[in-house]
C-alpha cells in the first residue's frame, strides 16, 4: 500500500492561493449575476404572460 501521510497546506508546494481567491470572487460574481437574470427573467415572465 502507498504511504498517505497527512498533508500540511502551509507548507504545500503548489499552492497559488491568489489565483484561488481570484477565481473564487469570480465564481461568486458570476452567480450573482446568473441569479439575478433569472429572477428578473420569472418576473419579466410573471407579468406578460399571465
Amino acid at each position: 500500500m502507498s504511504d498517505h501521510s497527512e498533508i500540511v497546506y502551509s507548507t504545500a508546494d503548489g499552492m497559488d492561493y491568489p489565483a484561488h481567491e481570484d477565481m473564487y470572487k469570480t465564481f461568486i460574481k458570476f452567480g450573482t449575476i446568473g441569479t439575478a437574470a433569472v429572477i428578473t427573467l420569472v418576473s419579466l415572465m410573471a407579468i406578460f404572460l399571465t
